[in-house]
């Protein structure tokens, strides 16, 4: 199960409101569902969580690049939404082997087999493999009053902790 929100910056502060992932497949997607919620090209952040195993943040200001954080990328790769996140990250082509065409979108990929141990050692197997612990910019909250220490030290209640120093705790857990 996922919980998704999209944090908007505004003058008055942060404006939260709730997302529904059914239709994004693409990072693309993703980063124009978060133009959307913009004010004025303002700072959008896009939250992820699945069941508290596992957090991705995704910054978009305005029409620059978006900035990625993943919490934990083996277990975020577990899924289809960190999948595509980590897949962003490493600069995985979108119509290789990840293609997210076959993956089923809903966090429910309970019923895919698991390789063989000897499949894991096929190059194809490598392909897949993701670096261990967190990835992508650790930097991204610091000017919003997160460190890199802190969002790295932060585990299953990392989303409310951000809101936390973001300031906007109530806005969050109103479309929690």
């Amino acid at each position: 199960m996922y919980f998704a929100a999209l944090l908007a910056r505004s003058d008055d502060g942060w404006e939260a409101s709730d997302t529904d992932l059914d239709n994004v497949e693409t990072l693309s997607d993703l980063v124009d569902l978060a133009r959307d919620a913009s004010l004025d090209d303002d700072t959008v952040l896009v939250f992820i969580e699945q069941e508290d195993a596992w957090f991705g943040i995704v910054r978009v200001d305005g029409e620059d690049d978006p900035r990625i954080f993943l919490s934990d990328a083996p277990l975020a790769k577990r899924s289809s939404y960190g999948s595509m996140l980590i897949d962003e990250l490493l600069g995985r082509d979108e119509d290789g082997a990840d293609d997210l065409d076959t993956l089923d979108l809903d966090g429910t990929e309970d019923g895919e087999p698991e390789p063989a141990e000897d499949e894991a050692d096929t190059p194809d197997a490598a392909a897949g493999t993701v670096p261990s612990g967190p990835l992508g910019d650790t930097r991204l909250l610091e000017d919003v009053g997160v460190s890199e220490r802190r969002l790295l030290a932060l585990n299953g209640e990392a989303l409310s902790e951000i809101a936390d120093a973001l300031g906007c705790t109530d806005v969050l857990e109103a479309v929690r």
